[in-house]
């Protein structure tokens, strides 16, 4: 008795989860793009078919515009990947964060030789002088002065 409930269950699922995937696939396929225009007889002639070609600047585009990028300077992409609840203040927590993984990448024998504690110490200072006004967090201005210094390439030895 319960063999043949079982298989009737399964049975059951199994012709449902076939019905679901046939749906989902008919969903799919009826979303997509239609196929692209053919050519006509009236459009072989290349000057016709170069003027319907967009130009690099967009224009000639059918459909909706295209989306505009904001440009970010560098300073805004390095405050913004530490500001995690995007309030536009980097608090001490969200400073610290980040910085475990690097201590991880810098202790390879995994000995401790470099303690946590002296590097925690070593970032906490960093951000005790960004932080210019003394609230814990750090504002755009202040958070530029944190900016890595750049290195110098060699210069050539021609």
């Amino acid at each position: 008795m319960n063999r043949t409930i079982l298989g009737a269950v399964s049975a059951l699922l199994l012709a449902a989860s076939g019905l679901f995937w046939w749906q989902g696939r008919a969903a799919t396929e009826a979303a997509a793009p239609p196929p692209p225009l053919a050519l006509t007889d009236q459009a072989t002639d290349p000057a016709a078919v170069e003027d319907e070609i967009p130009t690099e600047d967009g224009e000639g585009l059918r459909g909706a515009s295209l989306p505009q990028a904001s440009e970010a300077t560098r300073e805004e992409k390095r405050f913004n990947r530490l500001d995690r609840n995007r309030d536009n203040l980097i608090s001490r927590i969200e400073a610290l964060a980040p910085r475990v993984a690097a201590f991880r990448k810098l202790d390879t024998d995994h000995n401790n030789l470099l303690s946590f504690e002296e590097w925690a110490v070593m970032t906490a200072n960093r951000f005790k002088k960004a932080d210019a006004d003394g609230n814990q967090q750090l504002t755009r201005p202040e958070f530029a002065t944190t900016k890595p210094k750049p290195s110098k390439h060699p210069t050539c030895k021609c």
